[in-house]
């Protein structure tokens, strides 16, 4: 198959823990033929939809791991599969890249689809499961928020698009800075922002479960660094190895049929104790930490359900 990655540089990955840098591992294997490039190059055309792209070839090898030839014109018509993958923020450049994408609906797979992309991002999708999920908030009116705090003493309070653990706060019932966040977050940003119950059991590991076209196929713990409430990697949190429970299959089985459904095929949701806080479509991560904890092929699972598309 002939397969183009619209991601963030490529060149910058860290190729021990990125979970596109695998995929494309995965597919080279495989005997596939790729591409690689950067949403600003993505373009339409007189009807086409079109991407200055780069064949790639990838290896792992430190800070040679990527190849990347002359760049050229591609229609991502002749493309077998394109790759949705560039990191959020998932503001009106992310949101348009996705109206681009889905134009090619019925001519060439995009992974994942991005119509779903558009319509359910992480913060968002989790509102179909009230009761899988802690109390949550999703307002930009102050005295609102402050209700919300008020009836639940300790918050976690964030963007509603943020990504990565940037700009999560944790307001106990002693905190008095809620004000000044949101005039902080307001001024910059014409965003709602999304409240939830702080759960207690973050200490003991944020679990980010990751599904395949809709199935569990394992799952990490992200443990918060020492005075941290985050568990994210990308701001200190340790990957440690973990079973799904029996809570994570239940979860699993209530969201699988609308992932798959949607054509969500590599979604990464996350549970902190009990509860679903979160289901990642844009660009989840984790496949790597995964692999190596449980010995299975996550990338192989994954072209597995592609092949089955392109089919």
């Amino acid at each position: 198959m002939k397969i183009a990655f619209q991601m963030d540089p490529i060149t910058s990955v860290d190729i021990d823990g990125d979970s596109t840098f695998r995929l494309a591992e995965e597919a080279q294997a495989l005997g596939h033929t790729l591409f690689y490039y950067p949403p600003d190059h993505l373009a339409y055309r007189d009807g086409r939809v079109i991407a200055k792209a780069h064949p790639m070839q990838v290896r792992r090898i430190k800070s040679d791991h990527v190849t990347l030839g002359a760049a050229q014109e591609i229609d991502l018509e002749d493309m077998d599969v394109v790759w949705l993958r560039q990191d959020p923020p998932f503001d009106m450049h992310y949101i348009t890249t996705t109206h681009l994408l889905d134009r090619l609906r019925g001519k060439t797979v995009v992974v994942n689809d991005p119509f779903w992309v558009r319509n359910y991002p992480e913060k968002l999708l989790v509102l179909d499961f009230p009761d899988l999920t802690p109390p949550t908030l999703i307002a930009r009116d102050l005295d609102t928020i402050r209700a919300f705090k008020a009836e639940h003493g300790d918050i976690i309070l964030k963007p509603l698009y943020g990504n990565g653990g940037a700009g999560v706060f944790r307001l106990d019932v002693n905190d008095r800075n809620l004000s000044s966040l949101h005039e902080l977050f307001t001024g910059f940003s014409r965003e709602p922002l999304i409240a939830q119950k702080f759960l207690p059991a973050v200490s003991k590991g944020d679990k980010r479960v990751i599904l395949v076209d809709g199935d569990p196929v394992g799952a990490i713990n992200r443990v918060p660094a020492a005075g941290e409430t985050r568990s994210n990697m990308h701001v200190g949190g340790r990957a440690e190895k973990i079973a799904l429970s029996d809570r994570d299959r239940e979860i699993c089985a209530r969201i699988g049929p609308l992932l798959r459904e949607k054509g969500q095929v590599f979604v990464g949701i996350d549970v902190i104790g009990d509860w679903l806080t979160e289901i990642n479509v844009t660009s989840p991560t984790g496949i790597q930490e995964l692999e190596r904890f449980d010995g299975i092929n996550v990338a192989e699972k994954i072209w597995q359900a592609i092949e089955a598309k392109c089919a």
